[in-house]
């Protein structure tokens, strides 16, 4: 047991633990919904698009949860407009934006003297340096996406199964889709401080992905994804105490293994029923 606490008994320590395993409910949360519409590549993006506010917000030493928040906005119209006014696909609107931001993110941050610290913790977090008023700013975002996540669990889950049917039914998917957007920008605006911007989408796809592997239902597999992201930010801030391995980018990778390890154990398990049944 001693083992699993030493890593724990320091006051950064405990925040960085409960940092990161609020930001693991935020992403896993919101995750589900991406993984079960098919939309990690447009989550990625939508991780990038917020780099340029972040930056600009650390440059003009404002709130950097606003310039996320800001960020987020222009991503979210950038992509509507190219769609609208061109006969561009969605992948290639996200793809023309996923590089845009990023690259725009680092060319704002290249402009501080401090260029190569303040892109480092921007694009992988500084976990061990969470403070309480980030934490409490992150429960607010984590009360927020729960509240919203349960008002519209009927509609996001029309608009999982089909968009069409969704509208057929009344579920108005349009807002259904408005809201996830913005689950979405809360999620990566409510990690990056624990996670970093670029490697929130381990926590924010890898849990659900393993979860729906073990579940049949959204509520169990959103539960399960839960408990696997919580699970990663303890285990991999374990390793990184142990191992001197950067936090963030331990706790972002946990889930991606745990992913293949379940779906190589439920392999065999399920060849070895064939075997039996045969």
């Amino acid at each position: 047991m001693e083992w699993w606490l030493a890593p724990f008994e320091l006051g950064f320590q405990q925040r960085a633990l409960i940092g990161g395993m609020l930001a693991a409910l935020m992403a896993s949360t919101v995750g589900t919904w991406l993984v079960l519409r098919g939309m990690s590549f447009f989550g990625d993006a939508f991780v990038h698009g917020v780099i340029p506010g972040v930056a600009a917000a650390v440059v003009l030493d404002i709130n950097p949860l606003l310039g996320a928040a800001v960020a987020a906005a222009i991503m979210v119209f950038a992509i509507e407009l190219v769609q609208r006014k061109t006969v561009l696909g969605e992948d290639t609107s996200i793809g023309l934006l996923f590089v845009g931001m990023l690259a725009l993110g680092v060319v704002i941050i290249s402009r501080l003297d401090s260029y190569s610290g303040s892109l480092t913790s921007i694009l992988f977090g500084d976990a061990l340096g969470v403070t309480w008023s980030d934490i409490a700013g992150q429960l607010v975002v984590l009360g927020i996406v729960v509240i919203v996540s349960t008002v519209l669990y009927r509609p996001l889950i029309a608009l999982s199964l089909s968009k069409d049917k969704a509208e057929l039914l009344g579920m108005r998917p349009g807002l259904a889709h408005a809201a996830l957007l913005v689950l979405i920008a809360l999620a990566v605006i409510g990690s990056y401080q624990s996670v970093g911007t670029l490697l929130v989408f381990g926590l924010l796809v890898g849990p659900p992905a393993a979860a729906s592997l073990l579940s049949r239902t959204i509520s169990r597999m959103m539960l399960i994804a839960a408990v696997i992201g919580v699970l990663s930010v303890w285990i991999g801030l374990t390793i990184s105490y142990y191992w001197g391995t950067a936090a963030s980018a331990t706790m972002a990778l946990v889930p991606i293994v745990l992913f293949f390890t379940v779906l190589t154990v439920k392999n065999i398990v399920e060849s070895a029923r064939a075997r039996v049944s045969a």
